[in-house]
């Protein structure tokens, strides 16, 4: 199935709540930006979570997030593939990515190391996933990586890892996105704009299509949940993407704001009952 044959389609879900319980979910890239901004939200959601870092003393922080913990590699494929055997989980979140803490510091030795991951991780994470039977899959993805063309940009836009002499940077972004949509199961891609706020090293919006990185935690949150399948936009309203697909078929909204500290898996959602 192409990727632009994927825009829109649904099926039904397995994941609603049971006993006050959503499932259980893996998460790839606990420990990352998105990662720590997600936990709570999944937890408020009723979700049992497992995050997944290569970096021991981080395990120990998100242990006392309230979620069980994984130390394991995503280049090693045994590893990868034995963690998510132990735990049995319904979803999917690929967080994974190999970037500075100060986005503003990337560079091109940075770029090619992040690609490697979201060929290689990828590779890892999907076959993990076929052969423990997941039911569904969220991953990250860019939305500052179209080919140049019309403004605002839409996910049925070619993306520049398309183009002949594409960068191995946007070649990372079609072998994520490639083999998320051949899993075969339902699927969510979450093209993020350029993330800003806490662990981004940046306060304030940066460079086109920005997006905060409570929102962007919150458009996963609800991709976990929810039975639409598909590539969504997730930026703020700038003149470089359109996201209303996202606001209208997932019910994202870049303003959301989440966790302001300990007290965070208390919050009050604004989801959808399901």
């Amino acid at each position: 199935m192409s990727t632009l044959m994927s825009l829109g389609t649904t099926k039904p879900t397995t994941l609603r709540r049971r006993n006050g319980r959503r499932g259980k979910l893996f998460l790839a890239g606990a420990s990352g930006a998105i990662g720590q901004r997600l936990i709570p939200l999944l937890l408020a959601d009723g979700w049992s979570v497992m995050g997944m870092t290569r970096f021991p003393e981080r395990a120990t922080a998100m242990r006392r997030l309230g979620i069980e913990t994984v130390v394991a590699d995503a280049f090693d494929a045994a590893g990868v593939m034995a963690a998510l055997s132990k735990f049995l989980p319904d979803v999917l979140v690929h967080q994974l990515t190999d970037l500075p803490r100060d986005l503003a510091e990337l560079n091109d030795e940075a770029l090619e190391r992040n690609a490697r991951l979201r060929w290689i991780g990828t590779r890892n994470l999907v076959a993990a996933a076929r052969d423990v039977g997941i039911a569904r899959i969220v991953a990250q993805s860019i939305a500052f990586d179209y080919a140049p063309g019309p403004l605002p940009h839409r996910e049925a836009d070619q993306l520049a890892g398309r183009l002949d002499n594409a960068s191995s940077s946007s070649n990372g972004v079609i072998g994520l996105e490639d083999q998320v949509v051949g899993l075969g199961i339902p699927f969510v891609i979450l093209r993020y704009g350029r993330l800003y706020g806490p662990g981004t090293g940046s306060d304030r919006p940066w460079g086109a299509a920005p997006v905060h990185v409570d929102a962007a935690a919150y458009a996963a949150a609800l991709a976990s949940r929810t039975d639409i399948e598909g590539i969504f936009n997730i930026a703020e309203r700038d003149g470089e993407v359109d996201s209303t697909l996202a606001e209208t078929r997932l019910g994202w909204t870049p303003g959301f704001r989440g966790w302001q500290g300990p007290a965070a898996p208390q919050l009050q959602l604004s989801f959808r009952k399901s």
